[in-house]
């Protein structure tokens, strides 16, 4: 809480005007209510003409004028410091997500940082804007309407002090839960917005492993509490205006109960008084009663503050993610691609009638230069992507035949970059599996994937939290996380587009031996650029411009495909044969 009591001791000068400003529009309040009494006091009791009632009429026009603009500058005022301390909160959270963003990454989600940016510092604005502003004005013009009052008729002074302690007494107990529901909201904001961007960046990856429909039930989970904990805040507003409203109305009632038995009763008081004392109580009133509602903001306010000190304090955070299953090991399926064609749009890149047939546990390797449309045919392959025209056949039935689960579950997809989640190592592993892993099966999948050394070489080991999108590990980190959730789920068909991209000759090499495992159990489709992956493969496609130039062995192409055997010859430094 220091950044927050820096904050309000920097506005020092403002509370100066503040307190200024307050004293005249109460001072105004005074003017307007002794005005409007003696313009009716004159014209209907003492018979003045409107000559006689006309320099009061002025004045009363000029303290309207005087109320108003006083009430303007001191909610201006309000504005410009709510947004002189958002702006420093914001620069505060910024620098400490741009000093360090590897560290910052590790602890918690993007979404859930952009919650606290936006909603928790927007939610501060309150505090400063209403709040302390109506602080002031609540405890200077109340005052200055008692001590008029004690001195017009000393009953209803009395009456104000001992009806007014229900109002202050009432908003501790309101604040209390309004700070307590407000964190609570906040938090559950937090995750909602955390898990929507974390499950929309990696939903590629969900998808591919089953886990999409899980995750969809872990949002509107996310989305109900925030809306609960949304009507909670809502309830105990309208609780408190409510009540609010409530002890105000009886405190004026017994007020002009007294005033009218003063007046018609006992003749203890003069019409002017009587009327003039009836106008001020309400003023006095709905200033403690504004305060009351200030008081409800402020306090929801101050649940945002500590948010945003957690969040300065650098707490981690870590994602638990639902249930994973371990794979069986399966036949692959045969796979038929029947003059599949898939354009983006007119005018745009297609892939035109690609015929292939893969057969199970074979090695398929997709060749071609960039832009020949590789990884469109992978998203095809994998059921991603639905082609405009022909059928992708699965053991003799349309792709379509199976369900989306069925099929995902058959299958892995190891991109180039694949998505890493905000979590522990060991939950991003398991994510892989189908139900729930165990320690020992994840450990097992590292270890043939060749990470488990440098997991068990980190201080928290398998507990280690990771970065959303993998942020604080190298890119083969990134692959060797990907291929333990492969061998942990076992799939039958296996897709790798351009794993080894970018990627270290050692690095590629613990890649490749890792690959050449999972594909002793499955089949293996490969988008493929390096010579020794394309020379292993029992059938190459090779692509140009979304069209088949060429289908068969390394040896068959490099004879039969003259551009083929330019891009082999490129590799290898010379021409090839």
């Amino acid at each position: 809480m220091n950044n927050f009591k820096a904050a309000v001791s920097a506005q020092k000068k403002s509370f100066i005007s503040l307190f200024i400003f307050a004293m005249l529009t109460g001072a105004m309040i005074i003017g307007q209510a002794y005005l409007l009494v003696a313009v009716i006091d004159g014209v209907f009791l003492k018979g003045q003409t409107f000559n006689e009632i006309l320099p009061l009429l002025g004045g009363l026009l000029f303290v309207l004028f005087a109320r108003v603009l006083f009430s303007y500058l001191s909610g201006r005022k309000g504005i410009r410091m709510g947004s002189k301390v958002k702006s420093d909160y914001r620069r505060a959270l910024l620098n400490k997500y741009t000093q360090d963003p590897i560290q910052s990454s590790l602890r918690g989600q993007s979404g859930k940082k952009v919650s606290v940016i936006m909603e928790a510092v927007d939610e501060v604005d309150s505090y400063f804007s209403q709040y302390l502003p109506q602080v002031i004005q609540s405890a200077i013009i109340p005052l200055l309407i008692l001590i008029v009052i004690f001195t017009s008729h000393a009953n209803t002074g009395f009456i104000m002090l001992i009806t007014t302690p229900f109002i202050p007494i009432f908003m501790i107990i309101i604040g209390m839960q309004t700070k307590k529901k407000s964190e609570e909201q906040l938090e559950k904001l937090g995750k909602f917005s955390g898990r929507f961007l974390d499950t929309l960046q990696g939903l590629v990856t969900l998808k591919l492993f089953g886990r999409a429909r899980k995750q969809k039930d872990v949002i509107e989970e996310s989305s109900l509490n925030f809306r609960e904990a949304t009507m909670e805040i809502l309830k105990i507003a309208f609780t408190n205006s409510f009540m609010l409203e409530l002890i105000s109305m009886l405190s004026i009632g017994i007020i002009a109960l007294e005033v009218a038995l003063q007046l018609i009763l006992f003749d203890g008081i003069t019409f002017f008084t009587a009327f003039f004392v009836l106008i001020l109580a309400p003023e006095f009133y709905t200033s403690l009663k504004e305060l009351g509602n200030a008081f409800h903001n402020g306090r929801s306010s101050m649940g945002a503050v500590e948010k945003i000190t957690e969040e300065l304090k650098e707490t981690d955070v870590t994602v638990e993610w639902g249930d994973s299953t371990l794979g069986t090991e399966k036949t692959p399926p045969e796979i038929i691609v029947q003059e599949v064609s898939f354009s983006y749009g007119e005018n745009q890149f297609a892939l035109e009638n690609i015929h292939a047939e893969i057969s199970p546990f074979s090695q398929l390797a997709i060749v071609g230069p960039s832009g020949s449309g590789k990884t469109t045919l992978m998203h095809v392959i994998a059921g991603l992507t639905a082609p405009s025209s022909g059928k992708m056949i699965i053991n003799g039935n349309p792709l379509n035949h199976y369900q989306e689960e069925q099929w995902f579950n058959e299958l892995s997809y190891i991109s180039q970059h694949p998505y890493i989640f905000s979590g522990t190592i060991a939950e991003n592993i398991a994510i892989g599996g189908g139900s729930e892993a165990s320690q020992k099966e994840i450990e097992e999948a590292a270890e043939e994937a060749g990470i488990a050394g440098l997991i068990e070489s980190l201080k928290q080991g398998y507990e280690t939290p990771v970065g959303e999108a993998g942020r604080g590990l190298s890119g083969g980190e990134r692959q060797r996380l990907a291929l333990a959730r492969a061998f942990l789920k076992r799939p039958s068909i296996i897709l790798f587009d351009e794993p080894t991209t970018g990627l270290d000759l050692y690095t590629e090499r613990i890649l490749q031996a890792s690959i050449k495992k999972l594909s002793q159990h499955a089949t293996v489709i490969t988008v493929a650029h390096r010579l020794h992956t394309i020379k292993n493969a029992d059938q190459i496609l090779f692509l140009e411009k979304g069209k088949v130039l060429g289908t068969g062995t390394h040896e068959q192409l490099i004879n039969s495909v003259s551009k083929y055997r330019e891009m082999v010859a490129v590799q290898q430094g010379g021409m090839a044969r």
